[in-house]
């Protein structure tokens, strides 16, 4: 079992920056894969960001690619999501998610799931 436990979010205004961090606990050595989903009101759950946790490979969402970025610090067992130059549409909560295959950016590849933590940018 991993639990993931996300913090960071906050409400900003639009050009604005949020860290978002995931703290990951338990049987951490069998996730291949962590990301970032995001789920705004009315609309499916997206692959924000994800990376591998041996090779640090990483993959980014087209429509964040250059305002967002995702790292890992595996000695806190932690991952990061630095957001940059917000903007409204990225208004959604955000959950931290781990698995065993690909990037953990496509709901498939995802075995653990946190309970999201809310990013609201107004303009």
């Amino acid at each position: 079992q991993v639990e993931l436990v996300e913090s960071g979010g906050a409400s900003v205004q639009a050009g604005g920056s949020l860290r978002l961090s995931c703290a990951a606990s338990g049987h951490t050595y069998r996730s291949s894969c962590m990301g970032w989903f995001r789920q705004a009101p009315g609309k499916e759950r997206e692959g924000v960001a994800g990376i591998r946790t041996n090779s640090g490979n990483s993959y980014i969402l087209v429509s964040v690619k250059g305002r967002f970025t995702i790292s890992r610090d595996n000695a806190k067992n932690t991952l990061y999501l630095q957001m940059n130059n917000l903007k409204p549409e990225d208004t959604a909560m955000y959950y931290c998610a781990a698995g065993g295959s690909g990037y953990c950016a496509r709901a498939d590849d995802v075995v653990y799931w946190g309970q999201g933590t809310q990013v609201t940018v107004s303009s």
